[in-house]
């Protein structure tokens, strides 16, 4: 079976540092790694109801600021973790069933 995330390490710089050296700041720079995750493989969704056309799931919340909110499931998403709509075309290519998130105002 092929594997669903492979991680791929890119050098930055974290500037947490800074010294007074004869009245003047100087700042160190102490590498660190950014790990970029990418999901591969047919599918983001392996067994989970895969009975629907697609998994959606919805939560009312009282105190929410608007009146729907999707967030991603599929980890395609633009405007990630807000859903743009990307599991469309990703479930068209590998026939998976992933939807998003809703939260929804009570």
């Amino acid at each position: 079976m092929a594997s669903i995330v492979s991680m791929v390490a890119a050098p930055g710089f974290c500037y947490s540092k800074s010294t007074m050296v004869g009245g003047a700041s100087t700042v160190t720079a102490r590498p660190r790694r950014l790990v970029v995750v990418r999901a591969e493989g047919q599918g983001i969704n392996p067994d989970i109801r895969k009975v629907e056309e697609k998994v959606v799931d919805a939560v009312v919340v009282t105190e929410l600021s608007k009146p729907l909110t999707a967030y991603c499931r599929c980890w395609r998403s633009k405007t990630f973790p807000l859903c743009d709509g990307s599991h469309v075309k990703h479930n068209k290519a590998t026939g998976d069933n992933v939807g998003p998130l809703l939260l929804k105002k009570q």
